[in-house]
């Protein structure tokens, strides 16, 4: 495995993560919220907003190789009743894919996650053509809870999203 950190994000961080995230491959496994192209406005309102918002809701993180931020990771508080879930969204460098990050990165914020909030659950939605995410996701410890068919609307094609998870007891 590739050597990382996670931190807290730094307001130097814009400029590696804009050079890192404008990769219409990241953005074809994400949400619309993520642009593409990614331009370097877009990562300073990102990393701002990350500071911003605090830790009372969701924990973002830089995920730091050699020194620059690579990606990103957070743990997102839900509502209403789903008070006692929290969503797990990441995104990596495509230098980076495959070399055992993201599985340890998930690994970490959950630990973390699971420390700091009153969460019995993280889930995640990859689309299921998203081989890579839904790979990690199962290294990490998360089980496959079923598939919404027909789900989700991205760049003029319908696609389908698996729904994993993993509970507090299960970590």
């Amino acid at each position: 495995m590739q050597l990382f950190t996670l931190r807290p994000w730094q307001e130097e961080d814009a400029e590696s993560v804009a050079a890192a995230a404008n990769n219409p491959k990241i953005a074809a496994n994400l949400r619309n919220v993520f642009p593409s192209p990614y331009t370097l406005a877009d990562a300073v309102w990102y990393v701002g907003d990350c500071i911003a918002q605090g830790e009372a809701r969701q924990l973002t993180r830089a995920i730091v190789v050699n020194g620059k931020a690579a990606g990103s990771i957070g743990v997102f508080l839900q509502g209403d009743v789903y008070e006692k879930s929290a969503e797990l969204g990441y995104w990596l460098a495509e230098e980076h894919w495959g070399k055992g990050i993201m599985t340890e990165a998930v690994r970490q914020i959950c630990e973390e996650a699971f420390g700091h909030f009153d969460i019995i659950r993280i889930f995640a939605e990859p689309f299921t053509d998203n081989l890579g995410s839904r790979r990690v996701l199962e290294k990490a410890g998360f089980t496959r809870e079923g598939t919404m068919r027909s789900g989700v609307y991205k760049n003029g094609q319908i696609h389908s999203y698996c729904v994993y998870a993993l509970l507090r007891d299960e970590l």
